[in-house]
């Protein structure tokens, strides 16, 4: 779970930072490449994710909670990416992830224009999953943490990894029908349906 402690989620990149890069002082491929490492491989985790958003969010970090899984957002809050508004054109896997996750006509709008939207919009374009109050935020997320971590570890990893590869149009059928066959003959799939016929919850084990 990712959340913050002030009064946004996140500023985005610290515009000093660029700043330094246009007076020679920081190597802007170095830069640009850690954070697209970073989270590309948020991205890639086999356990589930969920921004919690406890305030605005923009520019990078717009892109570090499409990374996740799930995001839930505050009331009051906005997105905004500043890209075009500061000269930069955005990174390869963080257009990708607009486009997957949010469709051409939004990510064209939130990049092209480098406008603000709200969280009503947020909630309608598929940023986020839900808008909470404030003081509703974390109980949710813990709440939605609970019925993740409830299921099977196994089958999560699996289908979490189908549906991004499957999302970027990179499906790996061979690699599907591996874990597909592992969680077949595996204890929690056997538990899994114990428990349905014993109408009860299961315990897995993670194997």
């Amino acid at each position: 779970m990712l959340t913050g402690r002030g009064k946004s989620f996140s500023s985005g990149f610290h515009i000093g930072a660029l700043a330094d890069r246009l007076a020679g002082k920081a190597t802007p491929e170095q830069e640009r490449d850690g954070f697209e490492r970073m989270v590309d491989r948020l991205e890639g985790l086999r356990v589930p994710t969920i921004a919690a958003l406890n305030g605005s969010v923009y520019g990078g970090a717009t892109d570090l909670a499409l990374a996740c899984d799930f995001r839930i957002g505050v009331e009051g809050m906005r997105l905004l990416m500043p890209a075009a508004r500061l000269g930069i054109v955005y990174y390869a896997s963080g257009i990708r992830r607009y486009v997957n996750r949010l469709g051409v006509a939004a990510a064209k709008k939130l990049f092209l224009t480098a406008q603000p939207i709200d969280a009503a919009e947020m909630l309608r374009i598929g940023y986020l999953d839900e808008v909470v109050p404030p003081d509703e935020l974390m109980p949710r997320a813990e709440a939605l943490a609970a019925i993740l971590v409830a299921n099977a570890p196994l089958a999560i990893a699996g289908l979490k990894r189908a549906i991004n590869e499957a999302a970027a149009g990179a499906l790996d059928h061979d690699a599907l029908a591996a874990v597909r066959t592992a969680c077949s003959a595996s204890a929690d799939h056997a538990e899994g349906v114990r428990a349905w016929t014993e109408k009860r919850a299961p315990v897995f084990a993670g194997h």
